[in-house]
């Protein structure tokens, strides 16, 4: 999930004010320390900045949204593990998607086969044993692998390549094309 501090306006009263969202390069891993004290400036220097966010899955990288460059500026200026603010603005459809990847979109099912995206097993493919949304995490078995171990990947890094109806559909015509005859 991404984190965020919420300090003003976000989203769609964003869009109507003509916010821009700006690209801060941080240490990887030190995202949350990182946003913490750009929160901690803004408050303290009562900086016109409405949120910062982390995005979910993006790491090194914090989304900062205020009207004024200089406001950003200010907010990130000379911080502990921050690199720099990239030159390009971004608006929010384009991070959109980011927020908030929604689980409930995610029509992940036990028996379905499943292609890897993230190392180690990046474009294996698998056989989904247990999804769960609350952790959004799903145990799978690698299809290819002589002793079938189950593993735990995270349900943004798979992808529904075949599912079980499809297959029993198939299964099905196939019946009845057999009682036709």
């Amino acid at each position: 999930m991404s984190s965020s501090k919420i300090l003003g306006l976000v989203g769609a009263d964003a869009i109507k004010q003509k916010m821009a969202i700006f690209v801060i390069k941080v240490t990887t891993n030190k995202e949350d320390k990182a946003m913490d004290m750009i929160t901690d400036r803004v408050t303290k220097k009562s900086l016109q900045v409405q949120s910062v966010f982390r995005p979910h899955g993006l790491r090194g990288y914090l989304f900062l949204e205020s009207e004024e460059r200089e406001n950003a500026e200010e907010a990130a200026y000379d911080l502990q593990y921050v690199k720099g603010i990239i030159g390009k603005t971004i608006t929010y459809e384009e991070v959109k998607n980011m927020l908030e990847p929604s689980v409930a979109e995610m029509k992940i099912e036990k028996n379905d086969i499943v292609e890897i995206l993230a190392e180690p097993f990046k474009k294996e493919k698998a056989k989904v044993l247990r999804v769960d949304k609350q952790k959004e995490e799903a145990v799978v078995t690698l299809l290819e692998a002589a002793i079938p171990i189950p593993v735990t990947v995270k349900l943004d890094n798979i992808k529904v390549i075949r599912r079980e109806e499809d297959e029993e559909e198939s299964a099905d015509d196939s019946d009845s094309d057999v009682e036709m005859i």
